[in-house]
């Protein structure tokens, strides 16, 4: 059986940190406060000397886990490839940021590192040695619109198996098992003066996977009403695509539990009734729970549909522990 613990992602609370209602050590805090046992650290966002990690910053760290109970269990890094204006980067250059990652997790006591599919599966291979020297297993994200089961995930599940490395696997994103329309897209497109029936209709065309090109086209009338809607349907092609079943992703993440390192449970809304509306986590947790999995599942809220944060990171948590427990 699984052991599962449960952490949040700072990220869950970035509404209230770039308003400025709350600093890093409010972050920490409340996080605490909603029962994470760890937390994640998007090392770009909320780290100043981000690549590096400062002594002074070690220590403002060390000093929130003595007054809270909660330390970081895994250093989020960016791989931003386009960070040059005239070129990307290569793949040695990404290499060697990785590699300072590494570093930098380790400095700051993280085992697990989040790192974008960005870097290549032979680059992820690359950097297998280091992850071992320094103690932190390094884990592709599985991002919406990839899955376990998606050609580009499998060439690193084939370069991971080949490798024989144990510090090199994935972080999957629970947003890639999406079975309804994503609430915020949908609600901001019936504020914009879309129909239920318009954005029916979208969701209809995307669950019997008409082409997106094709799907713009048949909508393209009811866009130029509304052009609003054409957005809405880009996304459900895109960063928020979702399916009829998510039978076949699950068997995909059974199938890589092995090379998983930590879990994004990845929310838009949960409901009063601790029911995230478009992701189901009544399927995805007890494939989890019945596996060999031990790691975090942390609480990822994406601020897209003006939800308070902290209310709806809160109901997450709940909704994980709530139906854990109904697995044991």
């Amino acid at each position: 059986m699984a052991n599962v613990k449960t952490g949040i992602t700072l990220f869950s609370l970035t509404e209230p940190y770039v308003k400025g209602e709350l600093d890093l050590e409010g972050v920490i805090r409340t996080a605490a406060e909603l029962g994470a046992e760890g937390y994640e650290i998007v090392a770009a966002q909320m780290i100043p000397s981000y690549p590096y990690v400062s002594d002074e910053f070690v220590a403002f760290i060390e000093k929130c886990k003595e007054k809270y109970g909660i330390g970081p269990i895994c250093y989020s890094a960016n791989m931003d490839r386009g960070m040059l204006k005239d070129r990307d980067l290569t793949e040695d250059e990404m290499v060697a940021r990785a590699i300072t990652d590494i570093i930098s997790a380790n400095k700051l006591g993280c085992t697990v590192m989040r790192e974008q599919y960005l870097l290549s599966p032979s680059g992820l291979v690359r950097i297998a040695p280091y992850a071992e020297a320094y103690n932190v297993h390094v884990g592709i994200e599985i991002h919406n619109p990839e899955s376990p089961i998606t050609p580009a995930i499998l060439d690193y599940v084939e370069a991971i198996e080949k490798s024989g490395s144990k510090y090199i696997g994935f972080v999957p994103d629970f947003g890639c098992f999406a079975t309804k329309p994503n609430k915020p897209y949908w609600d901001r497109a019936l504020a914009a003066g879309a129909t239920v029936e318009q954005l029916e209709k979208c969701a209809q065309l995307r669950y019997e996977e008409v082409p997106m090109e094709e799907a713009m086209k048949i909508m393209a009338p009811d866009i130029e009403k509304c052009p609003q809607l054409g957005g809405t349907l880009n996304s459900m092609y895109g960063f928020v695509q979702f399916r009829k079943s998510c039978t076949k992703e699950l068997e995909g993440l059974k199938r890589i539990m092995p090379y998983c390192f930590e879990m994004h449970g990845k929310c838009h809304y949960v409901d009063e009734n601790l029911h995230e509306v478009a992701i189901p986590y009544e399927e995805i947790i007890p494939v989890i729970a019945a596996s060999d999995y031990e790691g975090y599942i942390v609480t990822e809220y994406e601020a897209e549909g003006g939800y308070d944060s902290i209310e709806q990171t809160t109901r997450h948590v709940a909704m994980v522990k709530k139906l854990l427990k109904e697995c044991e």
